[in-house]
């Protein structure tokens, strides 16, 4: 997983409340191994007509928004079912940050566990970025994640909440087994101490 500290980058509006993971990674790639690009069926099912060509109209095939690293979504993104594939979607395909108002709980926790930083902003601050990103297509926002800050194309900055230990995960570039592994060590050293006589 890559480290994620700080990101300057063009943001996709996905202004619809409520887009599930069904929407985001449609249940037909479910089956796709791991090492195979999960970006290439991102939102699948809006992308590309049955023959495979590309649908114009969609917000990801308009050239300003494809090289998006930051989606900025309505109410609610991410829920329905607990597919991690739909956050190994979003990660494959470059997105490094989702900001909205709210997420699905378990969608939240993937994207966490998965390199994904998701950002809690207030309701009407999202309302008014989603305005403004459809208003001005290729505009960017920054985010720091050591100082846990987002700003947003008119400058204005923002603070978010993020638990301690995924950040730590997320600017080194580590998910929880590589932590674990990172202190065998002193695993080790707790066993011998703590074995039995």
């Amino acid at each position: 997983m890559d480290r994620l500290d700080r990101i300057e980058a063009v943001a996709l509006p996905i202004a619809e409340a409520n887009c599930d993971t069904d929407q985001i990674l449609p249940a037909q790639y479910l089956q796709k191994p791991r090492a195979d690009n999960f970006g290439n069926y991102l939102f699948a099912a809006f992308r590309f007509r049955e023959d495979g060509s590309e649908i114009p109209d969609f917000i990801l095939n308009r050239p300003a928004y494809r090289p998006a690293r930051i989606v900025v979504a309505s109410h609610n993104f991410g829920c329905g079912s607990s597919r991690e594939h739909a956050v190994w979607a979003l990660y494959d395909y470059g997105i490094r940050v989702a900001i909205a108002p709210s997420f699905g709980d378990i969608f939240q926790t993937n994207c966490l566990k998965n390199g994904l930083l998701p950002v809690v902003l207030p309701t009407d601050v999202v309302a008014a970025l989603l305005q403004d990103l459809e208003a001005t297509p290729g505009a960017t926002i920054s985010v720091d994640l050591p100082g846990q800050i987002v700003v947003l194309p008119d400058g204005s900055s923002h603070g978010f909440a993020v638990d301690a230990f995924a950040k730590d995960c997320l600017v080194n570039g580590i998910d929880e087994l590589d932590y674990t592994l990172a202190r065998a060590s002193e695993i080790d050293r707790f066993e011998r101490d703590h074995s039995p006589a």
